[in-house]
């Protein structure tokens, strides 16, 4: 139902950008209906949305269109829908809905850059303004000061619906799950990344850079350019599947495997039910062809994490039984160096999970689908590698990487991984001089609250110096967040750096980098992560020294 009221403090997030109508619901609610659809679906100029706060003249005269405006709206909706239903019936049943047109195709893929325009309309001095999407309330909070209420809360840790449609694949794990599932959950898995168990995955880091190093190779003459993106994509889903379960999918070897299709198409499904509400509710979704991808995709993801686990338990309990034979998969499980044996993240949640006593099979599938200034950086390689330029780099090379970080650090502050974190609130909650009710759904734009020029002057330039340690003094805790914050941050944020310093140092000691697009020609789409649309071009040079 349409939120109207007649006094401000029944809900106070009401003030000039708010879609909020001070006067009687029942001259009202059909401008407030129409006006929120219009933040959502329409080009309708905005300047419509100021009639809440005009004459009561002016908004009874709106009041008495927007019926008649409504109505249009809802008769081409309704249209559509027919020729949707028309198309689906043309093509024999292989068609399904997401054959709408180009332009609400476009409005989907700006959805970021639409929030960004309306904080820079409205909200910019206290950090906080409210859209509608459907009869669904949001806020959209970028300053730290209305960050931190809602990240440091122990109260407001449930993500948000949105977050659902990852569920028929990861099931409600540590990224999904809330209460005292989460609780249990994020305590069972936190010694799974300690230091020293992450020390033991830099040798797949390396194994992984090598293999990225030596597929860029058939790069080097390319005067063109050509996309990193995929390049690095697939590197990642290599060390991802190795440290989660201790089992190669070789992505970068092969691509076209059915495990690695499987993994970008569900993450194509799910972007697609986020963005187009008429994939949204489970009854329509589940009369498309989406749906039916889905479920493929999910038997393959789930039989493959299903089938390493069983062989791992099985394998667990031969070795109490000192009955043990190496085979082929323990090989694959416990690759040694040395005397010392590499463990996975599986076998953390299987030494944790005895006869299931505290995660079942499902419990641990779910947990293993969830994980999954260039020559100043060449300078500190070469001082730390010295002359030995062919030795690998050890957890101790890496940790003194202090510029590469302040650069990756950088990078993350211009491009965050996920430029919005969405919580549920399930209680009233003081921001700033406003209380939110319960039942609305904070969106956290780290995109933006990135770029707060009062916290990082000239926001838009790369500037990797910001993360000396001199310069992070006194600077406000949620003033940068890119694995999140507060109790429900990334468990796995250690690993993340870590992996990234393996990868772009073993990249940097190889090849000189080259970029062909410049920042300002990317257009980025916010999907399950921030991603450019088109990919990333660059070029590579082999280095001489």
């Amino acid at each position: 139902m349409p939120v109207c009221v007649s006094n401000p403090a029944e809900y106070s997030v009401s003030k000039k950008a708010d879609l909020v109508c001070l006067c009687e619901a029942s001259q009202c609610e059909n401008l407030i209906l129409w006006t929120r659809f219009l933040t959502c679906y329409s080009s309708f100029p905005h300047f419509i949305l100021g009639v809440v706060n005009s004459s009561s003249k002016t908004r009874l005269f709106f009041c008495r269109i927007s019926s008649a405006l409504t109505s249009i709206r809802l008769t081409k909706i309704i249209a559509a829908a027919l020729e949707l239903f028309h198309a689906y019936r043309r093509t024999g049943g292989r068609n399904d809905f997401s054959t709408l047109s180009t332009g609400l195709r476009r409005r989907t893929e700006e959805l970021l850059e639409r929030m960004m325009g309306t904080m820079k309309i409205w909200g910019r001095r206290v950090g906080l303004n409210r859209i509608w999407i459907g009869s669904l309330p949001y806020i959209l909070v970028f300053l730290p000061e209305t960050v931190e209420p809602i990240l440091s809360s122990s109260r407001h840790i449930e993500k948000s619906r949105d977050y659902s449609y990852l569920q028929p694949w990861l099931g409600t794990g540590l990224l999904t799950s809330a209460g005292a599932k989460w609780h249990k959950r994020r305590k069972t898995l936190t010694p799974a990344f300690h230091f020293k168990i992450l020390e033991d995955f830099i040798d797949v880091f390396l194994e992984q850079s090598s293999i990225l190093a030596n597929k860029l190779k058939r790069e080097i003459n390319n005067e063109a350019g050509f996309n990193i993106f995929p390049y690095v994509t697939h590197c990642t889903l290599d060390i991802i599947c190795e440290t989660a379960m201790g089992r190669r999918v070789n992505a970068q070897e092969n691509s076209d495997t059915e495990y690695v299709k499987a993994v970008y198409e569900i993450g194509s499904i799910v972007q697609n039910r986020q963005a187009k509400i008429w994939l949204q509710p489970d009854w329509l979704f589940r009369w498309t062809l989406l749906h039916k991808r889905q479920e493929n995709c999910v038997r393959i993801l789930h039989g493959f994490s299903n089938k390493v686990i069983q062989e791992r338990k099985e394998l667990l309990k031969l070795q109490e039984q000192n009955k043990t034979v190496p085979t082929e998969h323990e090989e694959e499980y416990s690759i040694a160096f040395g005397h010392k044996k590499r463990l996975a993240f599986l076998d953390l949640l299987l030494e944790a999970s005895q006869n299931g006593a505290v995660l079942s099979n499902e419990d641990i599938r779910e947990e293993v689908d969830t994980f999954i200034f260039e020559e100043k950086v060449r300078e500190e390689i070469n001082e730390i590698l010295g002359t030995d330029t062919e030795r690998r780099f050890t957890m101790k090379d890496l940790n003194s990487m202090k510029y590469l970080e302040c650069c990756i650090k950088e990078a993350l502050r211009l491009y965050p991984s996920v430029p919005v974190i969405a919580r549920q609130l399930n209680e009233d909650i003081k921001v700033a001089h406003y209380t939110v009710p319960a039942g609305t759904t904070a969106l956290v734009l780290t995109y933006m609250l990135h770029r707060n020029p009062e916290t990082f002057p000239q926001p838009e330039k790369f500037n990797p110096d910001r993360f000396l340690p001199e310069n992070v003094l006194g600077r406000h805790p949620y003033a940068y967040i890119p694995f999140s914050a507060g109790p429900r941050n990334c468990i796995g944020q250690k690993f993340a750096l870590l992996e990234e310093k393996a990868v772009i140092a073993s990249i940097l000691r190889t090849y000189r980098v080259e970029a062909v697009d410049r920042r300002e020609d990317l257009t980025l789409l916010g999907e399950l992560i921030l991603r450019p649309k088109h990919g990333l071009r660059i070029k590579i040079f082999p280095r001489t020294t």
